[in-house]
This record gives C-alpha cells, sequence and structure tokens, in this order.
C-alpha cells in the first residue's frame, strides 16, 4: 500500500454522516458482490445527501471526483444492509478529502476516500467554499492545507509492450453528465471489465485506486491499455494518445 494514501481514522470530534441503504440486486456481480461502480454510485449519493442535511445544496451543489480509494476488506454481499458514515480528513479552501466507511450488516467493510473539488455553477470551475461551509470540517480535521498530488504516477506503456493488452470501452449517452463528462461511476464500469477475468485480486482484501486526470466527454473514441505486474492490476484509459485516467487493483 503506497504510505501517501494511509487512510485517516475516524476522528473523535467533528461532525459525521451517517446514512444507510441496502445493497440492491442491480449493484452487484455474477457473484453477488457489489461491484466498484455501485459503491461509486453510493458515494456520488451520501455526498449529495450530506451536502442537503447541511444546508448547502444551493450555495455548493457541484463537485467533482480527481481521485478515489476504495478499501475492499470485506465485500459486500447481496443482501446485505449497509451503514455509510462520511466524514472529512483534509481540507484546503476549493476542496477536500471525504472518508466514507461502508459497515454491513453480513460483516463488510469497506474503506473509501475521495478528493472532492467544489466547482462554481457560473464560472465551472474550482471555486472557494465558503467560510460557514468549512467551519465544520475544520472540526474533524488537522490537515487545512491539502493539496493534490499524482499516487499513480505511471505513463501509459507502449501497445506492443509484454503483457499489455488493449480493450476498447464504447461510451454510452447515459454515460455523460451535466458537465459533458462521463459520470465517474462509469470508469469502474471500465475497471470492472477488466478486472473481471484476474478473479485472483478479487478474492482478497484489494485496493482499487482511480485517478480522474482529465475529462472524458461525449464522442470520445476510448481504449483501455491494462497490465498486471507485481504491482497489481494498472488500466490507463486513453483517448488517441492522450492519458484521461488512471485506475490500479491490488491486494492490500
Amino acid at each position: 500500500m503506497n504510505p501517501d494514501l494511509a487512510l485517516a481514522p475516524q476522528p473523535t470530534r467533528g461532525p459525521t454522516f451517517v446514512k444507510s441503504r441496502p445493497v440492491r440486486t442491480g449493484d452487484i456481480d455474477a457473484a453477488k458482490q457489489v461491484r466498484l461502480d455501485a459503491v461509486a454510485r453510493y458515494l456520488q449519493d451520501i455526498g449529495n445527501d450530506n451536502i442537503e442535511a447541511a444546508g448547502a445544496i444551493e450555495t455548493h451543489p457541484l463537485w467533482i471526483v480527481r481521485r478515489t480509494v476504495i478499501d475492499v476488506i470485506r465485500p459486500a454481499i447481496w443482501p446485505e444492509q449497509l451503514t455509510l458514515t462520511r466524514w472529512c480528513s483534509g481540507f484546503s479552501t476549493r476542496w477536500a478529502n471525504m472518508r466514507v466507511r461502508f459497515d454491513g450488516s453480513n460483516g463488510a467493510l469497506m474503506e473509501t476516500e475521495g478528493f472532492w473539488i467544489h466547482i462554481s455553477p457560473e464560472s465551472g470551475i474550482p471555486t472557494r467554499m465558503s467560510d460557514e461551509f468549512m467551519k465544520p470540517l475544520e472540526e474533524s480535521t488537522d490537515e487545512h492545507r491539502l493539496k493534490w498530488k499524482r499516487v499513480i504516477a505511471d505513463n501509459a506503456p507502449q501497445a506492443d509492450e509484454p503483457d499489455v493488452l488493449d480493450t476498447p470501452f464504447a461510451l454510452r449517452v447515459t454515460d455523460i453528465d451535466p458537465f459533458d463528462h462521463v459520470n465517474n461511476a462509469v470508469y469502474w464500469q471500465a475497471v470492472e471489465e477488466i478486472i473481471s477475468a484476474r478473479t485472483e485480486l478479487r478474492s482478497v482484501p484489494h485496493r482499487a485506486l482511480i485517478e480522474y486526470l482529465s475529462p472524458i466527454v461525449a464522442g470520445d473514441e476510448v481504449i483501455l491499455r491494462n497490465r498486471i505486474d507485481n504491482a497489481g492490476l494498472t488500466v490507463w484509459f486513453l483517448v488517441g494518445d492522450a492519458l484521461r485516467a488512471v485506475a490500479r487493483v491490488s491486494a492490500l
């Protein structure tokens, strides 16, 4: 595990937001295990619910995610009830790391962290959070100068390198969000496509991590370049020669 991404434990001070939801059949794979794209949707949903419960849906409605970490210690298996607990583990004036812990009624345990950027509805660019919005974040963490740093810094290999495979990934109209970007959960669908042949990674506690570098938009022709090595499975999202995102799945 990369020491730069050791997930902070839940603090003993500051606010947390708790929500429960069932695992449904649309969220699972053939083994009845919750898929990574379903976890990503759960994270979007609890983020929206948290913002709404804080009374900030009018002032801070739009966010994009730059990185998501999902540590699957014990997978959620249908049918199971999940309790999601959300809190801030670090922030700056325009973005925040938000932790979500998943506890399942049948013993599931997943730890996640997302690097979320606050976007202005008027300009569409990262913008400062209000002092009122940041005040409860300050209570949960001492990290008030959070900086972005890529964790998966590998460049995409060439297609003709050993053990490298290219897989086309077709986009659909339903994959596009209000920013005209591919929704972040769709990237996890692509990872699920590749990892389906790597069952050894899903049978043990594992970390799935994705970093979004620049948007994939409607009409892009996406290639998933992937390779498995000692670090685990890596998937590079390419549009032409441009790297748009990179994901890695590895044993914990």
